[in-house]
């Protein structure tokens, strides 16, 4: 049996940038083909709804995927070991409950390529938090910082123009175009300070695997929540579904993919930090553009000036993202994220050679070991007979789709799904 590396031993910086950006833009794919079947707000279905019958699907994934990667005796232990975390991945699965209903509400009234660019500013909420919090950028040369604040102003350049974009393309009245570019602003918040309790938890070498286990509690609570108080009782809440079940498939299969293209921003996350991590995975406007242009033909009919617009604004945010997120953090910033490392240490009672090791994408052999049981097999049968169930029940929708631009962006989305999970499985183990 192969012997673990050292404790104080890390991958080289360069690997683990490398292994960083391919997840980060695998992120950006399955994170924009999963908005798509939000577009079924814009056909009749409440916006609550809609985001709950996704979280639905979220829930199922969050339980089946991380149990067959790694195990319940992997999951359990590593919470066990850090279940101080347990409360902050609870407050990031509501946060994220409450701006996944916002983005539904902003696909409603201005369209998914216009609603994807501008909650997208939570790259700069999150560039701001983990340069507060985690030490992320502090110690950097002049021309790191060139690319961290460049990308910075394109992206809210190019959020302006996409925001000026909404008046002139989403058909909808200027009350509705206004409550939809707020709602999709405030998405990005929420989502930028979500990212405050993912870095805290993976310099605590926790596997995120381990975290959206417990994420997804505070993301379904919250949802049923919010769903319960719209509808007046949860019995009516339980009757629309069921009125809704035709759709409810392509909820749960886009519920699905958010979760593939939230593990892969999880471990960008881990790996380069929140500053760089999130730009990239905000690629997913790019994919978001391309499913609502191109599939659902959002930007046909419209003048060029309206186009220009819209194509230019994404642009500059796609740029920006890119500038920020290949900006390498290396020298003393890396010393001023290895301090962050300690402090959460010492604050936690943890053994930093451990966290060091996890961080730099290895576990203790006492750690890489996983026991399998025999109701794993179970429970991931019962989340395949829950989607093969609402397979069987599916309608097709009132939504015209262009078939030969799905196919394309399908198959292009699972090339990078197969790529990047094989480098993660390659070089980390999914640890």
């Amino acid at each position: 049996m192969s012997q673990a590396p050292p404790a104080n031993t890390v991958a080289p910086p360069r690997s683990l940038h490398q292994l960083g950006l391919a997840c980060g833009l695998a992120a950006g794919a399955w994170l924009g083909g999963a908005e798509a079947p939000a577009k079924l707000a814009a056909v009749g279905f409440p916006p609550l709804l809609v985001s709950l019958g996704m979280v639905a699907g979220v829930f199922v994934a969050r339980w089946t995927v991380p149990m067959a990667l790694k195990g319940t005796s992997y999951v359990w232990r590593d919470l066990r070991e850090k279940s101080h975390l347990v409360a902050w991945a609870l407050l990031a699965g509501m946060l994220w409950a409450v701006a996944n209903a916002l983005t539904v509400y902003a696909i409603r009234d201005v369209g998914l390529s216009i609603a994807f660019p501008l909650w997208n500013t939570n790259s700069l909420v999150g560039l701001a938090w983990g340069y507060l919090l985690f030490n992320e950028l502090r110690g950097s040369k002049a021309r790191e910082w060139m690319k961290v604040l460049g990308g910075a102003v394109a992206i809210a350049a190019g959020a302006c123009l996409l925001a000026l974009a909404s008046q002139r393309t989403s058909g909808a009245a200027p009350r509705a175009a206004t409550l939809g570019v707020l709602a999709a602003l405030g998405a990005g918040v929420l989502w930028g300070t979500m990212y405050i309790p993912y870095r805290k938890a993976y310099i605590s070498g926790m596997n995120p695997l381990s975290f959206v286990t417990v994420f997804t509690f505070g993301e379904l609570g919250t949802s049923l929540a919010l769903a319960a108080k719209f509808y007046g009782s949860f019995s009516r809440l339980a009757h629309e579904l069921s009125v809704a079940r035709p759709a409810l498939f392509w909820l749960f299969l886009g519920g699905f993919c958010w979760v593939l293209g939230d593990l892969f921003q999880q471990y960008a996350t881990k790996y380069i930090g929140i500053s760089r991590g999130i730009p990239l995975s905000n690629t997913n406007q790019l994919w978001g553009l391309a499913w609502g242009a191109l599939v659902f033909g959002e930007l046909t009919g419209l003048g060029w000036k309206a186009q220009a617009l819209i194509i230019l604004g994404s642009l500059m945010m796609i740029a920006g993202a890119a500038a920020i997120g290949f900006a390498e953090a290396k020298g003393d910033e890396s010393l001023s994220w290895k301090r962050a490392v300690q402090r959460e240490c010492r604050r936690y009672g943890l053994d930093e050679a451990r966290v060091e090791l996890a961080l730099s994408g290895r576990e203790a052999e006492s750690e890489s070991g996983t026991t399998r049981h025999w109701w794993e097999a179970l429970i991931i049968a019962a989340g395949l007979a829950v989607f093969l169930y609402l397979a069987l029940h599916a309608q097709p929708q009132a939504i015209s789709i262009h078939t030969g631009w799905l196919a394309i962006l399908i198959v292009a989305s699972l090339a990078l799904l197969l790529a990047s999970g094989l480098l993660l499985w390659k070089r980390t183990r999914f640890s």
